[in-house]
């Protein structure tokens, strides 16, 4: 695999792909501005800061005019898209739809963000909450996991059917990263025609490795129990909350992912356990049969997905990959006067979204 340092991190060919070369020319066509490096802002250096105050500044956005558009699934469950629709736009005029990470939901900080960027840029955006979550909370039976690409396929469909002749762009965040890119492999040749770009950002393409690797650190720990406590809290009480399920049944908060999807989301899931779900459910297995143009970006520094198994993967040179050095989990909080703000991840997504508009 060909390889080169980058000044932010690296940038790699995939085996049998463009070259570096070749990568750097046709990013430079599509502006200099998406191959801006990270530099992270002044006292804000480390890995965790960049994760956790990422999450917890949200950034200012201003949405108007949200409709909220209910789907409903082969299963009988239901999915709740909010559209965000700018006055200027009009029939074929390209549409994202935005697909939140796990335990998130459409009102997460980026989520909100990269709509009103792309917003006021004239594009049209969906985002989607996933099975249980945000405005689809009381509205599925079953829960979202990393390999729901029934869901997404669902999800563009609807969004075909209301902005026909459209291009769709979709970009998915951390575990929704990994399901996009399971959807655009399993699918393969049969993508629909609409769509133009698939963009991943922190996606954990291989989820054992992830999970396993979050228990070798303290910081590792504590996110592990900091999402399991968010599912536990997001689930209890709810249509999701099943007494024949071995959480119910377990008597305690598990202690991490690992356990959450063995008690929880593989037998809720119909996988036998977690280690099934997530062989079942990672991306890494299909990435080398996508067709369609994507974009992957990630943080060596990321907490939270082990970014090795996506410098492993075999990639064909339409999947191009961008690892910063910097920038954590959905972090991503650059220097002042790079971009219009400090958030150089929406930036960067703005950047892939419009190229060629």
């Amino acid at each position: 695999m060909g390889q080169r340092d980058e000044a932010d991190g690296l940038q790699l060919s995939a085996q049998g792909g463009s070259s570096p070369d070749a990568d750097t020319q046709q990013a430079a066509e599509q502006g200099k501005s998406a191959t801006r490096e990270f530099v992270p802002a002044p006292l804000l250096g480390g890995a965790h800061l960049q994760t956790i105050l990422g999450s917890v500044l949200r950034g200012s956005s201003r949405l108007h005019g949200t409709r909220m558009r209910r789907l409903r699934l082969a299963d009988g469950d239901q999915l709740v898209l909010c559209d965000n629709t700018p006055l200027s736009w009009q029939d074929g005029c390209p549409v994202v739809l935005l697909l939140h990470g796990l335990a998130g939901s459409s009102d997460s900080g980026y989520m909100q963000r990269v709509t009103a960027k792309l917003n006021e840029r004239e594009l049209r955006v969906f985002r989607l909450n996933h099975r249980g979550c945000g405005a689809g909370a009381g509205l599925a039976d079953q829960p979202f996991h990393a390999g729901r690409t029934e869901d997404i396929a669902a999800a563009i469909a609807l969004v075909e059917s209301l902005c026909p002749g459209s291009p769709i762009s979709v970009v998915g965040f951390s575990v929704s990263g990994n399901a996009l890119l399971r959807y655009l492999g399993e699918i393969s040749a049969g993508v629909p025609a609409a769509i133009r770009l698939g963009i991943a950002v922190c996606p954990p393409i291989d989820l054992l490795t992830s999970v396993r690797c979050l228990q070798t650190t303290a910081g590792g720990r504590f996110y592990d129990r900091y999402f399991c406590r968010k599912l536990c809290r997001q689930i209890t009480g709810s249509r999701l909350w099943k007494e024949h399920l071995p959480l119910v049944q377990y008597g305690r908060m598990p202690q991490g992912l690992l356990e959450f999807d063995d008690l929880f989301t593989a037998p809720a899931s119909g996988f036998s356990s977690a280690e099934d779900y997530y062989s079942k459910a990672s991306a890494s297995a299909v990435i080398a049969k996508i067709t369609v143009p994507v974009q992957i970006l990630a943080a060596a520094d990321d907490p939270v997905v082990d970014t090795r198994p996506l410098l492993e993967v075999k990639r064909p040179a339409n999947v191009r990959l961008r690892i910063t050095s910097a920038g954590g989990h959905l972090g991503y909080i650059g220097q002042s006067k790079v971009d219009p703000d400090r958030r150089w991840m929406d930036w960067r997504i703005v950047d892939w979204l419009t190229a060629g508009f």
